[in-house]
């Protein structure tokens, strides 16, 4: 059996509370563990509210901050111990993040295709007009085309535009894995959806893995394969996304459906279709 594509194990992330004079801290995240498997691309979602810790998990996924305690292989290696350039370049080829605001995500100095060109120079070695093919084609599988956002500034496109340019660019290295960190927060309602169903193409035609960070139980009802929910830097409750949520077990994971989700699993399907 192949090595998993990603393997998470009993992580714990801890961080000095009130400065590092006064010698308390606290866990922002305490012994998770699942793992992704390499023959099975889906999307797996990390549910929580602010302060529970699932932006933590992921940075360390990233290879942004390391674990305290625990550790977590990608397709085998360490994500910690990955310091060479040459190594750190090979795994952000593989793994790369959506991240939540798109207005942040890029310099508003900057035409947007320049992002786009960069990333298939470096991650798809392309040049030229390799990298605007590759650019191109990146564009076209969220909705969009290099014609229509070339030579343009961020603040001369919408929020849905930006997420899903930043989707593109994220798609230009071919990844196995993607994280993205509550993607569809800061954008409208109308296009939420829309951004939500990229992520069903991008594990059915691109079979590439998604970890989909949210507070939002309605999205992940919608598309989640399976469901992790974390409370206070735990992960309280996990397995199939729609046994979970329809029938949760844990007190907070009760909780949390009776204040966002319809009692009704008919009335979720129609919300989302």
């Amino acid at each position: 059996m192949s090595e998993p594509l990603l393997d998470v194990r009993g992580v714990v992330r801890t961080y000095a509370r009130g400065g590092l004079l006064i010698g308390e801290h606290f866990r922002a995240v305490d012994g998770v563990s699942f793992r992704l498997e390499t023959e099975r691309p889906e999307i797996f979602t990390i549910v929580g509210e602010s302060g529970s810790g699932k932006t933590t998990l992921a940075r360390m996924i990233l290879a942004m901050v390391a674990p305290s305690e625990g550790g977590i292989r990608f397709r085998g290696t360490d994500v910690a111990r990955i310091h060479r350039r040459r190594d750190r370049l090979a795994f952000m080829r593989q793994v790369q993040p959506i991240f939540q605001n798109p207005f942040e995500a890029f310099n508003p100095l900057k035409r947007v295709d320049r992002y786009l060109l960069i990333t298939a120079r470096r991650f798809a070695n392309a040049r030229g007009r390799e990298a605007e093919q590759a650019a191109d084609r990146a564009l076209r599988d969220v909705g969009l085309s290099l014609a229509e956002v070339k030579g343009r500034f961020p603040h001369e496109l919408s929020g849905g535009q930006l997420q899903r340019i930043a989707v593109a660019r994220a798609l230009i290295s071919k990844p196995a894995l993607i994280v993205a960190d509550e993607p569809v927060s800061m954008v409208d309602a109308s296009l939420r959806m829309s951004i939500v169903n990229l992520f069903k193409g991008l594990r059915d035609e691109h079979k590439a893995s998604i970890i989909y960070i949210t507070h939002d139980l309605g999205t992940a009802y919608y598309i989640s394969d399976r469901i992790l929910i974390m409370h206070q830097g735990h992960a309280v409750e996990s397995g199939d996304a729609r046994t979970v949520l329809d029938n949760p077990q844990h007190a907070y994971s009760i909780l949390l459906k009776s204040a966002v989700l319809s009692p009704d699993p008919a009335a979720r399907e129609r919300e989302f279709t």
